[in-house]
């Protein structure tokens, strides 16, 4: 209790002295309790305060700091924080979406593109330039022939491989292992009961591009159909007057096509079993025949020098001219154009525009004998991949030769050789172009001219590796 009220309860009366003092003190107690608030300047203390507080305001904020801000995110702001991301996000897909479309349009045009130019015959894709040279010890060497080998086909899937022989036999071979997956033996002449198949020379055989049938031709005039898959005998057609010398199916349908040493050709319906037509028009034993979708075929004429195209539904032919020995192999490049192979050595680039060649190889393989007498080696096989510039030509010189068709087909270039001992009497490349086979024999398919002993009857798998060729400078 204060002096004041205690002298107010006694009745004393209160001296102005008394309040002044009471006053002050209260008003210096005031004061004192604002001066402790106040830093007092020029102190020690208020330099260490002041020091610290400017270090605090300058240390770097902690994690825990900024998570305790990024918790005191309003409702209102993560909500649109998630609506930016999401609206980033459809604007991510929608340009991937439209990046593949972009994609999806060049691919369909370019496919496109690639179909008009091969219906009308001018596809020419550049392959040739990016084959690697392989080396002996990559042919794979398939031995199951006892004579020499005439022709082979591969399936339409690169699964398999179909030769035959002199000997009267077809072998079915496995592409992947390079075993025998099925024998056709020789049939006895005039021997009943016995199982279907040749008495006399294989010439040809062809293979629908369905893989469904397979087609050979002999000697003996005739032509059996097998089911290529479990081989079959399916049917045997008749007609030709002397021996078969090649077959080919138009691409996309079972219809086949006949040629024969009596100068004719023959069309058949292999699904109906059934006889078409017959056609007429070479001079001489027909050597070899060739088909692709078109409803027409191809044909070499032997020695009668003449390149025939057949279309079959006006009936009618067109003849071309340009070897000067018996014309013994041909096969199409594409609708347009195809390349064939004679015994004077050359071979020749034809399109169906033109009567002439449009390119013609001489000494293709090159030259044998003596000095003074020294003749060409006769060219026994032609191949060419589809729809590139890619050909390969086989002889009896001792080598596979690969050659680059130029540009609209007007030139043949050498690529490189693979060697290879022996007659090469049929050669074919794979659907996908990753390898090429080929027959060999010791003799030529179609007589006993040369023997070549140090040569072994059979099927040569020939790999094909490619390696992009970089593009030219300033391309």
């Amino acid at each position: 209790m204060s002096a004041t009220v205690a002298a107010r309860k006694r009745g004393k009366p209160i001296s102005a002295a008394g309040v002044g003092v009471g006053a002050g003190k209260r008003r210096r107690k005031a004061e004192s309790a604002g001066d402790r608030g106040k830093p007092k300047v020029g102190g020690k203390m208020n330099e260490e305060i002041s020091s610290d507080s400017e270090s605090e305001s300058l240390a770097p904020r902690r994690p825990e700091e900024e998570e305790e801000e990024e918790l005191e995110e309003t409702a209102q702001e993560k909500k649109l924080r998630l609506a930016k991301l999401y609206l980033e996000q459809l604007r991510q897909q929608e340009e991937e979406k439209a990046e593949a479309r972009a994609f999806e349009e060049d691919q369909v045009a370019g496919r496109l593109k690639e179909d008009v130019l091969e219906q009308r015959g001018r596809l020419q894709k550049s392959v040739a330039k990016e084959i690697q040279v392989p080396t002996p010890g990559d042919i794979r060497v398939l031995r199951g022939h006892q004579l020499s080998i005439t022709c082979l086909v591969i399936t339409p899937d690169d699964l398999a491989i179909f030769s035959a022989a002199k000997d009267c036999t077809i072998i079915k071979w496995s592409m992947e292992s390079g075993r025998k997956l099925h024998v056709i033996p020789r049939a006895k002449k005039s021997a009943e009961g016995q199982p279907p198949g040749h008495s006399s020379h294989i010439l040809c055989m062809a293979i629908s591009s369905d893989g469904k049938y397979l087609a050979s031709g002999d000697r003996s005039k005739l032509i059996l159909i097998w089911e290529a898959q479990s081989c079959r005998h399916l049917y045997t057609f008749t007609g030709h007057r002397d021996a078969v010398s090649g077959l080919a199916f138009r691409r996309g349908t079972h219809q086949l096509y006949s040629t024969s040493h009596d100068r004719s050709v023959k069309v058949w319906n292999v699904a109906e079993n059934a006889y078409v037509e017959t056609l007429f028009g070479h001079q001489d034993a027909v050597a070899a025949l060739d088909a692709l979708s078109r409803e027409c075929c191809v044909t070499a004429g032997g020695r009668d020098g003449t390149v025939r195209v057949w279309k079959i539904p006006e009936e009618s032919q067109l003849v071309f001219y340009g070897h000067q020995g018996s014309i013994d192999c041909i096969h199409l490049i594409n609708e347009e154009h195809m390349v064939s192979g004679a015994d004077d050595g050359s071979v020749a680039l034809w399109g169906l525009s033109k009567k002439r060649p449009l390119a013609l190889q001489r000494e293709a393989h090159g030259l044998h004998g003596e000095p003074g007498l020294e003749q060409p080696f006769w060219v026994s096989s032609v191949a060419a991949l589809l729809n590139t510039d890619l050909v390969a030509t086989g002889s009896h010189s001792s080598c596979v030769r690969l050659w680059q068709c130029g540009e609209g087909f007007r030139r043949l270039d050498h690529l490189c050789d693979i060697p290879m001992m022996g007659f090469i009497n049929s050669l074919k490349f794979s659907s996908a172009g990753d390898f090429l086979v080929a027959g060999v024999g010791q003799e030529h398919r179609l007589g006993r001219w040369w023997r070549i002993k140090e040569a072994r009857n059979s099927v040569c798998i020939i790999p094909l590796r490619r390696v992009p060729v970089p593009p030219a400078a300033g391309s």
